[in-house]
């Protein structure tokens, strides 16, 4: 700005600016004036920016004789020459005046008169051009039109000059009132009056009025201001009307632009800023609702689609579902005596039909009725069923000892008769046919207490609840989004599904399946080790196949009065438990996504052994 402007319009840019803070609407900042600020500077129009009246000038009394006519043409000429117009009696007019009044026919006086007229309108001119510079040159140009009126009112030269004058007076005037406008607060961005139209008058009456163009500024950055202040109170759709009313005052200049800029900056600081603040809140205890209370403030300021708050919410659900995990991940908890326990993968929460259909081929009435189940929450399963290895590690640790190594005997395969019978000395470190077992086969020959021990052996070790499946996390995590008979489509297994009772394979000595799927072949007969088959949908392997698995529920003989939540049911001190999911020699009715079985909880075979789940 330029420097003899500054001290008024810095005070009337500052009025602009805190008045902007209030925030009027555009329409109302269009029609009603703000409020008195006390804290606001206030606009006084001074001395430098309004012209006071300037009196009619009169000219110094001279005596004109015939004595000393020539020694006054000789004075004026020299004041003239010296650029000394109308001063004092010594200076050019005066002198020309009192000589016209002596002798009007005087051609020389009226001629040098003539003179030094145009030469005190080009004085006047050169005022007028430097009045933004020095507004107080307004009132010398006004002190020359009072000199120049004396002279001639009529001459063109004068009245023209007056015209100019009066021109910079209404522009002066402009100002004045487009300032006062701004400090109140009434920009006119409607388009209707205020600041913004006066100082538009202004230039318009003078092209390049540097007062009229400050004010333009000071304007523009009160709209600005009331946008940032729109910002400050999240208020986005204010911020992009105050902007475009701003972007209106000066399209030619890219202040707009700066600041809308800098305000998005701001905005995209701010969502982050909540988007990290809602993520760690889920790490919190009870930390969902915090949460949710920032996306809420975020989804106020974010525009639509804003990637942050597409994630957060994304966090949450994920929080409410799955804790800290997401649906197919996998991970392993550290144990307390070193190493990590079993593979976990995170199912999803959904819901399924539990049970068996009306009409479905081999079911039973313990399989009905199929009922719908929920789950609200996802949960860890293991990826495959408890292996040799991480039996061992559990009965080295806390000195259990199985019910199979108490007793002496479990049920085995004899390869001679082809059946299951009972056998000395095996427990669970024995495979299918009571010979040892290999550290990834699954463990075989456990009891249903066996494998609630183990599991209560990992939640001592973890820190985290580790449980037998619930039948009804079982199926579901069994069908994997399937509702057919079986996990999968068709009426035999697709190749490399699992390790079932098929056609295509025989026993060591050659014996053949009975009742198989035709056609089917996995290259075993007998556990293999877990793992060794394509995972299902959710990523878990063998849920139907290679061995059967204990659940936490006690036996019930059909569905009826079963909770629909997907929790285990449990009656206390129950002896009978449920078996899920077919073995590796179990029959293709046996191998059904519904089918079941009971057995007591003290029951230890070549077919069962069992897998964990962990709550999340």
């Amino acid at each position: 700005m330029r420097g003899i402007l500054t001290a008024t319009l810095v005070a009337t840019i500052a009025s602009a600016l805190a008045v902007g803070c209030s925030r009027p609407s555009p329409d109302e900042a269009a029609r009603t004036p703000a409020a008195p600020d006390a804290r606001a500077p206030a606009v006084t129009v001074s001395a430098d920016q309004e012209v006071s009246p300037v009196p009619p000038w009169r000219a110094p009394v001279i005596e004109v004789t015939a004595d000393n006519a020539a020694a006054l043409r000789k004075r004026a000429a020299t004041a003239l020459a010296e650029g000394r117009l109308y001063g004092d009696a010594d200076a050019a007019i005066p002198i020309y005046l009192a000589l016209r009044t002596h002798d009007a026919t005087d051609t020389a006086t009226a001629k040098a008169l003539g003179d030094a007229t145009t030469r005190l309108l080009a004085q006047g001119d050169a005022a007028l051009a430097t009045i933004d510079d020095d507004p107080l040159q307004l009132r010398h140009a006004h002190e020359i039109g009072a000199v120049a009126r004396t002279i001639d009112r009529d001459a063109d030269a004068v009245l023209a000059y007056l015209a100019r004058l009066d021109t910079a007076d209404q522009s002066q005037q402009a100002n004045r009132l487009g300032e006062r406008e701004l400090a109140d607060g009434r920009i006119g961005e409607s388009g209707k009056g205020g600041a913004l139209a006066k100082f538009r008058e202004a230039l318009k009456l003078r092209p390049g009025d540097a007062r009229a163009s400050q004010g333009l500024a000071a304007a523009e950055s009160a709209l600005i201001r009331r946008a940032e202040s729109a910002a400050e109170s999240s208020d986005y759709a204010a911020v992009e009307t105050w902007l475009a009313h701003a972007g209106k005052v000066r399209p030619e200049l890219d202040t707009v632009d700066h600041a809308r800029a800098r305000i998005q900056a701001q905005r995209v600081a701010r969502v982050g800023q909540l988007r990290d603040q809602g993520i760690a809140a889920l790490s919190q205890e009870d930390g969902i609702d915090t949460a949710r209370e920032h996306l809420a403030q975020l989804l106020r300021i974010a525009p639509s689609g804003d990637p942050a708050a597409v994630e957060l919410r994304e966090r949450i659900d994920l929080a409410v579902h799955y804790g800290l995990f997401r649906p197919g991940q996998t991970f392993t908890d550290a144990l307390g005596d070193g190493g990590r326990g079993p593979q976990l993968v995170i199912v999803p929460h959904g819901a399924f039909r539990m049970g068996a259909a009306e009409g479905e081929a081999d079911a039973g009435d313990a399989e009905r009725p199929a009922r719908n189940v929920r789950f609200a929450r996802g949960f860890a399963m293991a990826r495959t069923e408890v292996s040799v290895a991480e039996f061992r590690r559990f009965i080295t640790a806390s000195g259990h000892r199985a019910r199979a190594t108490r007793r002496g005997y479990s049920t085995a395969y004899d390869e001679r008769s082809g059946n299951l019978v009972r056998r000395g000395g095996v427990d669970w470190r024995a495979d299918y046919a009571g010979k040892p077992a290999a550290d990834d086969q699954p463990v075989l020959h456990v009891s249903h207490k066996d494998a609630l021990a183990y599991a209560q052996w990992l939640s001592q070790q973890t820190g985290k609840r580790y449980r037998l499946p619930s039948e009804a996390e079982f199926e579901y995590a069994l069908r994997a989004g399937s509702d057919g008979r079986f996990p999968w489509a068709a009426d035999v297994p697709p190749p490399r599904t699992g390790n079932f009772t098929g056609a295509e394979d025989p026993s060591p000595s050659g014996r053949r399946w009975r009742n198989a799927f035709a056609g089917y072949g996995d290259g075993a007969w007998g556990p293999v080790r877990v793992g060794s088959y394509r995972a299902n949908g959710y990523g878990l392997h063998d849920m139907t196949g290679n061995v059967s698995e204990w659940v936490a529920d006690c036996w019930h003989d059909s569905y009826r009065r079963a909770p629909d939540g997907g929790q285990a049911w449990v009656n206390p001190g129950c002896r009978t438990a449920v078996v899920r999911g077919g073995s590796w020699a179990s029959s293709p009715a046996q191998t059904r996504s519904a089918w079941r079985a009971s057995a007591d909880t003290d029951a230890t075979n070549a077919r069962v052994g069992f897998r964990v789940v962990r709550d999340i």
